[in-house]
């Protein structure tokens, strides 16, 4: 992968710093293992495999795989997911290796922010997530690009040699009549709008936000989130209404680790969900409570995420790859880490830290 994109980072490294950066090309990247099991409807993804020694901690790095291109297989409508870890003969390894995976669709943008579109992300706690094929999906034509990546850690005493991720994609064929609705997940993170979503939690309680609002108008029909340990609450508020849109505390296992959080379903016979419209303005807050007495480096974070549905005939725009955020957020996530400071000044804009 390293000969197939040096020249291309060699170019980068030519463009004088008074220059605006270029949008990294991800078709660039060395292609995942991919395979349709037709039989399951399910398409399945594999990253690289990488040496996981014990104790590898998201903090040292060495727990991420090389980010990976692949180009949708079938026409198919995708109405859910798992994220597997396997060995290098396929075998299931512990799903706490899991540190975070996504799912990127490059050429599409964010509901709330000119960035790629995040076509699926989850943790370790995140487990199989499913909606109901016969109602919503998201539809890609073969041959449509998405980006891979994901990140391992290893808090065991078992060194692995060979620890590779798996996404599998359920799917409806494209060729049927249903879902009904198509779908469109988004993302809002308390630390958007581009870069490192993990921030160095302080002592005591405190909370962190970030308010956006989205470019066309539809409905929430289901919503998630991922926070980190000692998280006591993630939310999803109306700014303009003043109205929680989805509260969670998470699940915590017998020895108070967060196992998971639990999912909103915001359709029911009658009701598609919960409308949002472009000019309001809507904040995604997440609180911690940190009792070990001193600040944790990387220990917060905070994502909601869901499923949209579009109101009819709006139109969603086409993604401008020239936008500044776009492009920083592609480097980010392409691991083509340069970043000018106007571009580092414009990811820390809207931040809101509250610390009480």
């Amino acid at each position: 992968m390293l000969a197939a994109i040096l020249p291309f980072l060699m170019t980068l490294a030519t463009v004088p710093d008074t220059m605006p950066l270029m949008t990294p090309d991800p078709t660039l990247l060395a292609p995942a293992t991919v395979r349709v099991d037709a039989s399951k409807k399910e398409i399945l993804i594999d990253l690289p495999g990488i040496p996981l020694p014990s104790h590898t901690g998201h903090h040292g790095g060495g727990g991420f795989p090389p980010v990976v291109k692949f180009e949708m297989p079938l026409d198919a409508s995708l109405y859910g997911f798992r994220v597997e870890v396997v060995d290098g003969q396929g075998n299931q390894l512990p799903a706490g290796l899991i540190h975070h995976f996504n799912l990127i669709d490059p050429n599409s943008r964010e509901l709330f922010l000119p960035i790629s579109r995040r076509v699926m992300a989850a943790g370790k706690e995140t487990g199989p997530q499913q909606l109901p094929w016969l109602l919503f999906g998201l539809a890609y034509q073969k041959g449509a690009l998405l980006v891979a990546s994901g990140m391992l850690h290893n808090p065991t005493d078992t060194d692995y040699d060979d620890v590779r991720m798996r996404l599998v994609l359920q799917y409806v064929p494209g060729s049927r009549p249903w879902p009904f609705w198509e779908g469109y997940p988004f993302q809002l993170d308390v630390a958007f709008p581009v870069g490192d979503k993990s921030f160095e939690l302080p002592t005591g309680v405190s909370t962190r936000s970030y308010e956006a609002s989205p470019v066309v108008p539809g409905k929430i029909v289901a919503i998630g989130g991922h926070v980190h340990e000692s998280a006591t609450r993630i939310e999803l508020l109306d700014v303009t209404e003043n109205k929680v849109i989805w509260a969670a505390a998470p699940i915590l296992d017998a020895d108070q680790n967060v196992s998971g959080v639990p999912i909103g379903k915001l359709y029911r016979l009658g009701s598609l969900g919960y409308p949002i419209q472009p000019g309001r303005t809507y904040r995604v807050t997440v609180t911690y409570d940190n009792t070990t007495g001193a600040p944790i480096e990387a220990g917060g974070m905070g994502v909601v995420g869901g499923l949209f549905v579009p109101a009819r005939g709006a139109a969603w725009p086409a993604a401008n790859k020239g936008d500044s955020l776009f492009v920083a957020d592609a480097r980010h996530y392409l691991r083509v880490m340069t970043m000018t400071a106007d571009s580092a000044g414009a990811a820390m804009s809207k931040e809101h830290i509250h610390q009480h």
